[in-house]
Protein backbone atom coordinates (compact mmCIF):
# COMPACT_ATOMS: atom_id res chain seq x y z
CA UNK A 1 0.00 0.00 0.00
CA UNK A 2 1.43 3.39 -0.95
CA UNK A 3 2.29 6.04 1.64
CA UNK A 4 -0.34 8.44 0.27
CA UNK A 5 -3.05 5.80 0.62
CA UNK A 6 -1.92 5.01 4.16
CA UNK A 7 -2.21 8.71 4.97
CA UNK A 8 -5.75 8.80 3.59
CA UNK A 9 -6.69 5.77 5.68
CA UNK A 10 -5.18 7.31 8.80
CA UNK A 11 -7.18 10.49 8.33
CA UNK A 12 -10.45 8.70 7.64
CA UNK A 13 -9.84 6.24 10.50
CA UNK A 14 -9.39 9.18 12.84
CA UNK A 15 -12.75 10.44 11.70
CA UNK A 16 -14.30 7.03 12.34
CA UNK A 17 -12.96 7.10 15.90
CA UNK A 18 -14.49 10.54 16.44
CA UNK A 19 -17.98 9.49 15.31
CA UNK A 20 -19.62 9.01 18.68
CA UNK A 21 -23.08 10.33 19.40
CA UNK A 22 -25.12 9.58 22.54
CA UNK A 23 -28.40 10.09 20.69
CA UNK A 24 -29.42 9.76 17.07
CA UNK A 25 -26.75 7.10 16.49
CA UNK A 26 -28.23 6.14 13.13
CA UNK A 27 -26.23 8.45 10.86
CA UNK A 28 -22.92 8.23 12.80
CA UNK A 29 -23.26 4.44 12.96
CA UNK A 30 -23.86 4.15 9.23
CA UNK A 31 -20.87 6.35 8.44
CA UNK A 32 -18.44 4.83 10.92
CA UNK A 33 -19.39 1.16 10.62
CA UNK A 34 -20.41 0.83 6.97
CA UNK A 35 -19.67 3.74 4.65
CA UNK A 36 -16.12 4.74 5.54
CA UNK A 37 -14.88 1.16 6.10
CA UNK A 38 -16.54 0.18 2.83
CA UNK A 39 -14.74 2.87 0.88
CA UNK A 40 -11.49 2.06 2.66
CA UNK A 41 -11.85 -1.59 1.64
CA UNK A 42 -12.49 -0.60 -1.97
CA UNK A 43 -9.51 1.75 -1.99
CA UNK A 44 -7.26 -0.95 -0.52
CA UNK A 45 -8.44 -3.52 -3.08
CA UNK A 46 -7.98 -1.02 -5.91
CA UNK A 47 -4.47 -0.22 -4.76
CA UNK A 48 -3.68 -3.94 -4.58
CA UNK A 49 -4.96 -4.29 -8.15
CA UNK A 50 -2.84 -1.35 -9.31
CA UNK A 51 0.24 -2.78 -7.61
CA UNK A 52 -0.37 -6.14 -9.26
CA UNK A 53 -0.63 -4.40 -12.64
CA UNK A 54 2.66 -2.62 -12.02
CA UNK A 55 4.31 -6.01 -11.53
CA UNK A 56 2.52 -7.97 -14.25
CA UNK A 57 -0.20 -6.55 -16.50
CA UNK A 58 -1.19 -9.88 -18.04
CA UNK A 59 -4.84 -10.89 -17.90
CA UNK A 60 -4.00 -14.03 -15.92
CA UNK A 61 -2.22 -12.04 -13.21
CA UNK A 62 -4.98 -9.44 -12.82
CA UNK A 63 -8.23 -11.41 -12.83
CA UNK A 64 -7.95 -12.30 -9.14
CA UNK A 65 -7.19 -8.76 -7.89
CA UNK A 66 -9.86 -7.38 -10.26
CA UNK A 67 -12.49 -9.68 -8.79
CA UNK A 68 -11.43 -8.67 -5.28
CA UNK A 69 -11.81 -4.99 -6.19
CA UNK A 70 -15.21 -5.71 -7.74
CA UNK A 71 -16.26 -7.53 -4.55
CA UNK A 72 -15.23 -4.51 -2.48
CA UNK A 73 -17.09 -2.13 -4.79
CA UNK A 74 -20.30 -4.10 -4.17
CA UNK A 75 -20.02 -3.01 -0.55
CA UNK A 76 -20.48 0.65 -1.52
CA UNK A 77 -21.93 0.58 -5.05
CA UNK A 78 -25.36 1.58 -3.72
CA UNK A 79 -23.99 4.86 -2.30
CA UNK A 80 -24.64 7.57 -4.85
CA UNK A 81 -24.06 10.73 -2.88
CA UNK A 82 -21.15 12.90 -1.91
CA UNK A 83 -17.60 12.38 -3.21
CA UNK A 84 -18.41 9.32 -5.32
CA UNK A 85 -20.62 11.51 -7.49
CA UNK A 86 -18.02 14.28 -7.86
CA UNK A 87 -16.21 14.29 -11.22
CA UNK A 88 -18.40 11.42 -12.39
CA UNK A 89 -16.45 8.94 -10.24
CA UNK A 90 -19.30 6.47 -9.74
CA UNK A 91 -19.84 6.13 -13.48
CA UNK A 92 -16.12 6.00 -14.17
CA UNK A 93 -15.74 3.17 -11.65
CA UNK A 94 -18.77 1.17 -12.79
CA UNK A 95 -20.41 2.18 -16.06
CA UNK A 96 -23.31 -0.24 -16.11
CA UNK A 97 -25.92 -0.71 -17.51
CA UNK A 98 -24.44 0.13 -20.89
CA UNK A 99 -27.29 -0.70 -23.29
CA UNK A 100 -25.58 0.85 -26.32
CA UNK A 101 -22.22 -0.85 -25.65
CA UNK A 102 -20.59 2.57 -25.50
CA UNK A 103 -17.77 1.29 -23.31
CA UNK A 104 -16.71 -1.40 -25.74
CA UNK A 105 -16.80 1.04 -28.65
CA UNK A 106 -14.75 3.67 -26.83
CA UNK A 107 -12.24 1.08 -25.71
CA UNK A 108 -11.74 -0.26 -29.22
CA UNK A 109 -11.06 3.31 -30.33
CA UNK A 110 -8.42 3.61 -27.60
CA UNK A 111 -6.72 0.40 -28.66
CA UNK A 112 -6.79 1.28 -32.34
CA UNK A 113 -5.34 4.74 -31.66
CA UNK A 114 -2.72 3.31 -29.26
CA UNK A 115 -2.00 6.81 -28.00
CA UNK A 116 0.92 6.68 -25.54
CA UNK A 117 -0.21 9.96 -24.00
CA UNK A 118 -3.32 8.19 -22.66
CA UNK A 119 -1.08 5.97 -20.55
CA UNK A 120 0.49 8.89 -18.69
CA UNK A 121 -0.51 9.37 -15.02
CA UNK A 122 -3.86 11.15 -14.75
CA UNK A 123 -4.54 11.13 -18.49
CA UNK A 124 -7.43 8.67 -18.28
CA UNK A 125 -9.34 11.13 -16.11
CA UNK A 126 -10.18 12.94 -19.36
CA UNK A 127 -11.28 9.78 -21.18
CA UNK A 128 -14.85 8.53 -21.54
CA UNK A 129 -16.21 7.14 -18.27
CA UNK A 130 -17.72 4.28 -20.29
CA UNK A 131 -14.26 2.89 -21.06
CA UNK A 132 -12.82 3.13 -17.55
CA UNK A 133 -13.15 1.46 -14.18
CA UNK A 134 -14.14 -2.08 -13.35
CA UNK A 135 -15.99 -2.74 -16.57
CA UNK A 136 -13.37 -1.13 -18.76
CA UNK A 137 -10.62 -3.20 -17.19
CA UNK A 138 -12.83 -6.29 -17.12
CA UNK A 139 -13.21 -6.18 -20.89
CA UNK A 140 -9.42 -6.39 -21.18
CA UNK A 141 -9.22 -9.35 -18.81
CA UNK A 142 -11.90 -11.68 -20.15
CA UNK A 143 -11.18 -12.01 -23.85
CA UNK A 144 -13.51 -9.30 -25.11
CA UNK A 145 -10.73 -7.23 -26.68
CA UNK A 146 -7.56 -7.84 -28.67
CA UNK A 147 -5.54 -9.14 -25.74
CA UNK A 148 -2.49 -9.91 -27.87
CA UNK A 149 -1.91 -6.24 -28.66
CA UNK A 150 0.97 -4.84 -26.53
CA UNK A 151 -0.89 -1.58 -25.94
CA UNK A 152 -3.65 -3.54 -24.19
CA UNK A 153 -1.31 -4.62 -21.41
CA UNK A 154 -0.22 -1.03 -20.80
CA UNK A 155 -3.84 0.10 -20.90
CA UNK A 156 -4.74 -2.44 -18.21
CA UNK A 157 -2.06 -0.93 -16.00
CA UNK A 158 -3.28 2.60 -16.66
CA UNK A 159 -6.91 1.67 -15.96
CA UNK A 160 -5.96 0.05 -12.66
CA UNK A 161 -3.98 3.12 -11.64
CA UNK A 162 -6.88 5.38 -12.64
CA UNK A 163 -9.32 3.45 -10.47
CA UNK A 164 -6.97 3.35 -7.49
CA UNK A 165 -6.59 7.13 -7.77
CA UNK A 166 -10.35 7.67 -7.75
CA UNK A 167 -10.86 5.26 -4.85
CA UNK A 168 -8.23 7.05 -2.78
CA UNK A 169 -9.77 10.44 -3.54
CA UNK A 170 -13.18 9.22 -2.41
CA UNK A 171 -11.74 8.10 0.94
CA UNK A 172 -10.07 11.48 1.39
CA UNK A 173 -13.12 13.50 0.40
CA UNK A 174 -15.54 11.57 2.58
CA UNK A 175 -13.92 13.17 5.63
CA UNK A 176 -15.40 16.63 5.10
CA UNK A 177 -18.57 15.19 3.57
CA UNK A 178 -19.13 13.12 6.72
CA UNK A 179 -18.93 16.30 8.74
CA UNK A 180 -21.75 17.76 6.66
CA UNK A 181 -23.96 14.76 7.40
CA UNK A 182 -23.08 14.79 11.10
CA UNK A 183 -23.63 18.54 11.49
CA UNK A 184 -26.98 18.56 9.69
CA UNK A 185 -28.99 21.55 10.86
CA UNK A 186 -25.98 23.42 12.21
CA UNK A 187 -25.39 27.04 11.26
CA UNK A 188 -23.63 27.31 7.93
CA UNK A 189 -24.55 23.79 6.76
CA UNK A 190 -26.45 24.49 3.56
CA UNK A 191 -26.27 20.88 2.33
CA UNK A 192 -28.34 19.25 5.08
CA UNK A 193 -30.65 21.74 6.70
CA UNK A 194 -31.77 19.43 9.52
CA UNK A 195 -30.97 15.95 10.88
CA UNK A 196 -33.95 14.46 9.05
CA UNK A 197 -32.37 15.40 5.70
CA UNK A 198 -29.19 13.51 6.61
CA UNK A 199 -31.21 10.45 7.63
CA UNK A 200 -33.26 10.66 4.47
CA UNK A 201 -30.14 10.91 2.30
CA UNK A 202 -28.74 7.65 3.69
CA UNK A 203 -32.12 5.92 3.79
CA UNK A 204 -32.58 6.79 0.11
CA UNK A 205 -29.31 4.99 -0.69
CA UNK A 206 -30.69 1.87 0.98
CA UNK A 207 -33.99 1.89 -0.91
CA UNK A 208 -32.43 2.82 -4.25
CA UNK A 209 -29.84 0.07 -3.83
CA UNK A 210 -32.57 -2.51 -3.37
CA UNK A 211 -34.45 -1.19 -6.38
CA UNK A 212 -31.31 -1.29 -8.51
CA UNK A 213 -30.82 -4.95 -7.66
CA UNK A 214 -34.41 -5.82 -8.51
CA UNK A 215 -34.86 -3.63 -11.58
CA UNK A 216 -31.40 -3.70 -13.15
CA UNK A 217 -29.25 -6.58 -11.89
CA UNK A 218 -32.21 -8.96 -12.13
CA UNK A 219 -34.65 -7.11 -14.37
CA UNK A 220 -32.29 -6.68 -17.28
CA UNK A 221 -31.41 -10.38 -17.75
CA UNK A 222 -35.00 -11.39 -17.02
CA UNK A 223 -36.28 -9.26 -19.90
CA UNK A 224 -39.76 -10.61 -20.62
CA UNK A 225 -41.15 -14.13 -20.48
CA UNK A 226 -41.25 -14.27 -24.28
CA UNK A 227 -37.82 -12.69 -24.65
CA UNK A 228 -35.43 -13.34 -21.76
CA UNK A 229 -32.14 -11.48 -22.06
CA UNK A 230 -29.40 -13.42 -20.22
CA UNK A 231 -26.80 -11.58 -22.32
CA UNK A 232 -27.66 -8.43 -20.36
CA UNK A 233 -26.43 -9.81 -17.03
CA UNK A 234 -23.94 -7.65 -15.15
CA UNK A 235 -20.26 -8.45 -15.76
CA UNK A 236 -21.32 -11.37 -17.95
CA UNK A 237 -17.84 -12.49 -19.16
CA UNK A 238 -16.67 -12.68 -15.54
CA UNK A 239 -19.71 -14.79 -14.55
CA UNK A 240 -20.36 -12.78 -11.39
CA UNK A 241 -23.88 -11.38 -11.79
CA UNK A 242 -25.41 -13.53 -9.04
CA UNK A 243 -22.50 -12.87 -6.70
CA UNK A 244 -22.94 -9.14 -7.23
CA UNK A 245 -26.56 -9.36 -6.09
CA UNK A 246 -25.61 -11.38 -3.01
CA UNK A 247 -22.76 -9.03 -2.06
CA UNK A 248 -24.95 -5.99 -2.58
CA UNK A 249 -27.77 -7.42 -0.46
CA UNK A 250 -25.35 -8.20 2.36
CA UNK A 251 -24.03 -4.62 2.30
CA UNK A 252 -27.54 -3.18 2.19
CA UNK A 253 -28.65 -5.31 5.12
CA UNK A 254 -25.66 -4.04 7.10
CA UNK A 255 -26.55 -0.44 6.19
CA UNK A 256 -30.15 -0.99 7.32
CA UNK A 257 -28.90 -2.38 10.63
CA UNK A 258 -26.60 0.59 11.13
CA UNK A 259 -29.39 3.08 10.41
CA UNK A 260 -31.59 1.28 12.95
CA UNK A 261 -29.04 1.78 15.72
CA UNK A 262 -30.47 3.98 18.44
CA UNK A 263 -33.94 4.19 16.89
CA UNK A 264 -35.39 0.68 17.28
CA UNK A 265 -35.52 -2.90 16.08
CA UNK A 266 -36.30 -3.91 12.49
CA UNK A 267 -37.20 -7.63 12.65
CA UNK A 268 -39.40 -7.62 9.54
CA UNK A 269 -36.72 -5.91 7.47
CA UNK A 270 -33.98 -8.24 8.69
CA UNK A 271 -36.13 -11.32 8.00
CA UNK A 272 -36.89 -10.05 4.49
CA UNK A 273 -33.19 -9.51 3.81
CA UNK A 274 -32.38 -12.99 5.10
CA UNK A 275 -34.92 -14.56 2.75
CA UNK A 276 -33.51 -12.68 -0.24
CA UNK A 277 -29.94 -13.58 0.70
CA UNK A 278 -30.85 -17.26 1.00
CA UNK A 279 -32.45 -17.18 -2.45
CA UNK A 280 -29.39 -15.44 -3.92
CA UNK A 281 -27.23 -18.38 -2.78
CA UNK A 282 -27.47 -20.16 -6.10
CA UNK A 283 -23.92 -20.93 -7.27
CA UNK A 284 -24.97 -23.21 -10.12
CA UNK A 285 -26.22 -20.20 -12.11
CA UNK A 286 -23.55 -17.49 -11.64
CA UNK A 287 -24.65 -15.33 -14.59
CA UNK A 288 -28.43 -15.88 -14.60
CA UNK A 289 -28.23 -17.91 -17.80
CA UNK A 290 -31.15 -19.96 -16.47
CA UNK A 291 -33.61 -17.11 -17.12
CA UNK A 292 -34.06 -18.69 -20.55
CA UNK A 293 -35.44 -21.82 -18.86
CA UNK A 294 -38.89 -21.65 -17.16
CA UNK A 295 -37.69 -23.27 -13.94
CA UNK A 296 -34.57 -21.13 -13.71
CA UNK A 297 -36.53 -18.02 -14.59
CA UNK A 298 -38.93 -18.68 -11.73
CA UNK A 299 -36.04 -18.76 -9.25
CA UNK A 300 -34.80 -15.37 -10.44
CA UNK A 301 -38.32 -13.93 -10.34
CA UNK A 302 -38.77 -15.17 -6.77
CA UNK A 303 -35.47 -13.53 -5.80
CA UNK A 304 -36.58 -10.32 -7.47
CA UNK A 305 -39.86 -10.37 -5.57
CA UNK A 306 -38.04 -11.05 -2.29
CA UNK A 307 -35.80 -8.04 -2.85
CA UNK A 308 -38.85 -5.88 -3.47
CA UNK A 309 -40.43 -7.20 -0.28
CA UNK A 310 -37.25 -6.25 1.60
CA UNK A 311 -37.59 -2.76 0.13
CA UNK A 312 -41.22 -2.56 1.23
CA UNK A 313 -40.37 -3.76 4.72
CA UNK A 314 -37.59 -1.20 5.04
CA UNK A 315 -39.82 1.60 3.79
CA UNK A 316 -42.47 0.80 6.37
CA UNK A 317 -40.44 -0.35 9.35
CA UNK A 318 -37.10 1.46 9.18
CA UNK A 319 -38.50 4.52 7.43
CA UNK A 320 -41.13 4.80 10.15
CA UNK A 321 -38.52 4.61 12.91
CA UNK A 322 -36.35 7.22 11.22
CA UNK A 323 -39.31 9.42 10.35
CA UNK A 324 -38.25 9.67 6.70
CA UNK A 325 -39.12 8.36 3.26
CA UNK A 326 -36.99 7.61 0.22
CA UNK A 327 -36.09 10.65 -1.85
CA UNK A 328 -34.35 11.22 -5.17
CA UNK A 329 -31.14 9.31 -5.81
CA UNK A 330 -28.49 9.96 -8.43
CA UNK A 331 -29.02 6.46 -9.81
CA UNK A 332 -32.76 7.00 -10.36
CA UNK A 333 -33.62 6.60 -14.00
CA UNK A 334 -30.54 4.51 -14.88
Amino acid sequence: MTRSLLARFAASSALVAALVAPAGADVPEAISKEILPGYQAFAAASETLAEAARQDCSAEALRGPWNAAFDAWMGVAHLRLGPVEDQGRALAIAFWPDPKATGARKQREMIEAADPALLEPGALAQASVAARGLFGLGRLLHGEMENGVPYVCDLRRALAEDMARMAGEIVTDWGPYSELLLSAGAEGNTTFLNPEEARQALFTQLISGLEFNADQRLGRPLGSFDKPRPERAEALPAQRARADVALSLAALKALAGALAQGVGDIPKTEAAFDRALAQADWPEDPAFAAVADPGGRLKVEILQQSIRLARDAALEELGGLLGVSAGFNAADGD
